[in-house]
């Protein structure tokens, strides 16, 4: 038990790095670099990268050990187009199974997410944070384990790939009133406006990364 909670342990804590991009995309993880870093055992480190070589997170090179999964602008499509289909019937199976408490969550979640959105000067971990638990609280009636684990999964690789732009922000992008649509349609029970406002927040967020990414490479190759 101690030794599947180390491993656990090393694999949300390695997950989150590699998300908010505190490991290059290619950098090698070396076991001792991570055993220093993490103060954990190099089995349990082990079994962490290669469960998050499974989810994609890392790439397993045969004796050349493991390194951070690459990233490019063909994957990002990939993996938007992937979250817009299955986020979307994450959502419609969550409004056909919502309950009166899967509204509270809706309503609560929507109201922390507003206060950070609208904060003078706002913090963007409490940021990712509400954002996040608004997204998990529209699906949070799906009762499919395995479409909730992929969903995580592509919300995560998403994630990751905004960080790595480091968007600005303070761009004319209205992100709340996109959160507002998502809200409106999600307590309406409309899953087609619901699904199609989803999209769009999704591919909008695609698009500016997207363009910021590759604006860096073209920096980058000069």
């Amino acid at each position: 038990m101690e030794a599947k909670t180390l491993t656990d342990q090393a694999y949300t804590r390695l997950r989150e790095d590699i998300v908010h991009s505190k490991f290059e995309p290619g950098e090698k993880l070396g076991i001792e670099l991570l055993k220093r870093t993490y103060a954990v055992g190099a089995t349990p480190l082990r079994e962490a990268l290669y469960r998050l070589s499974a989810d994609g997170f890392v790439q397993v090179r045969g004796q050349r050990g493991f390194r951070v999964a690459d990233m490019s602008l063909e994957e990002l499509k990939d993996i938007t187009n992937l979250r817009v289909v299955l986020e979307g019937m994450a959502l419609t199976e969550s409004i056909e199974n919502s309950d009166d408490a899967w509204e509270s969550r809706v309503v609560a979640a929507f109201h922390h997410l507003t206060k950070a959105e609208n904060h003078a000067d706002p913090d963007i971990q409490e940021w990712e944070s509400r954002n996040r638990e608004f997204h998990l609280a529209l699906v949070s009636c799906c009762r499919s384990p395995w479409l909730m684990r992929f969903h995580e999964i592509l919300y995560d690789q998403h994630k990751r790939y905004r960080n790595m732009a480091r968007i600005d922000r303070s761009n004319r992008r209205n992100v709340h009133e996109e959160h507002i649509a998502i809200c409106d349609a999600a307590l309406e029970k409309d899953i087609e406006a619901l699904c199609a406002a989803n999209e769009r927040h999704i591919r909008r967020t695609a698009e500016i990364t997207g363009r910021i990414l590759a604006e860096n490479q073209e920096e980058q190759n000069e």
